[in-house]
């Protein structure tokens, strides 16, 4: 018997079928998104058309039918409201259909557990960078601890927002990491406290210098000085911690670059370093799925109370019902 997940926190919606651990399944549709970025109505009305045949996609891929399902998974947030209500409602309507278990699942969650499967990873350092969110945890007592955190933007859309701001097409991150290729150092603020961090005045400084600098430095510059951040606040966390390993994951973990400079950081202190493939740093159902397969063999049994969204689900918030 298998477990589907449904992932629909913004422009994916993505289905994932998991059993025993095992990843059956892990299909997508994406909104085609715009210079102007994400209208989440627009991108919910994709989601509701789709629904049906990714998930049928999904059970063909992993050889299964409706009623080998036992259990469904869907990322009750953070995100997008109206992209996650679809997700929920498709959720909902399997459980009901098929009169088997829902999980409604936290996005980060579902990223860093996904990941620390793949790795083999007890215990790691987690870095977790997405367009929304940047964040330094690690599990205790039951919930993940946040270390250290951005206290305005996430990487991803700081990243995001300087490429629309440069005018490059598309507006995105990895267009970003093309014109870094061969640039030049140009000093920008660098801020860390303690184990935190903000992108703000980095990404206002930056779009202030693209008129005296050529974008290729800008772009080497702001990615580095974000990059290098992220990187100090995370080794402070690995040493403080005494842990004996670092995991990357969400968005901006199919980063190149930052791959690189977090393995060399983890390298140095001979620490255990692990990034998964692509397809799992996107958003994706997979790791709805897995979660969702934790919850169901804890014996956890959410109220029906929390059978609902929040676009602002902290991932602290989020119990983990399974033995650490």
């Amino acid at each position: 018997m298998a477990v589907i997940g449904i992932e629909s926190s913004a422009h994916t919606f993505g289905v994932g079928i998991v059993e025993k651990g095992k990843i059956l399944a892990n299909e997508k549709m994406m909104y085609p998104i715009s210079d102007k970025g994400i209208i989440p109505a627009k991108v919910a009305e994709y989601h509701a058309k789709n629904a049906s045949a990714v998930i049928r996609r999904a059970l063909s891929v992993a050889h299964a039918a409706l009623e080998d399902i036992e259990a469904v998974g869907y990322t009750k947030g953070p995100g997008l409201g109206p992209c996650l209500e679809i997700g929920m409602l498709a959720a909902k309507t399997l459980h009901e259909k098929l009169g088997i278990p829902i999980y409604p699942i936290n996005h980060a969650v579902g990223h860093i557990e996904i990941t620390k499967h793949l790795s083999g990873f007890a215990d790691p350092i987690v870095l977790y960078v997405s367009g929304g969110n940047s964040q330094i945890l690690s599990l205790a007592g039951g919930h993940y601890h946040v270390h250290g955190e951005t206290l305005d933007i996430g990487v991803g859309n700081m990243l995001d927002n300087f490429a629309r701001a440069a005018g490059m097409k598309p507006a995105w991150g990895s267009t970003v990491a093309k014109f870094a290729t061969g640039g030049k150092y140009v000093r920008l603020p660098y801020t860390v406290k303690g184990m935190d961090f903000t992108f703000t005045g980095l990404l206002t400084a930056a779009i202030k210098t693209l008129p005296s600098s050529s974008i290729a430095d800008v772009s080497f510059s702001i990615q580095e000085t974000a990059f290098s951040m992220l990187v100090e606040a995370t080794e402070r966390a690995l040493l403080l911690s005494g842990k004996d390993s670092v995991i990357l994951c969400g968005g901006v973990a199919q980063s190149l670059r930052l791959r690189e400079m977090l393995a060399t950081m983890s390298a140095s202190h001979k620490k255990r370093f692990y990034v998964a493939d692509n397809q799992f740093n996107a958003d994706n159902g997979a790791m709805i799925a897995y979660v969702a397969e934790k919850m169901d063999e804890s014996g956890y049994a959410p109220a029906r109370s929390d059978l609902t969204i929040n676009q602002k689900f902290r991932i602290e918030k989020a119990g983990v019902p399974w033995p650490e």
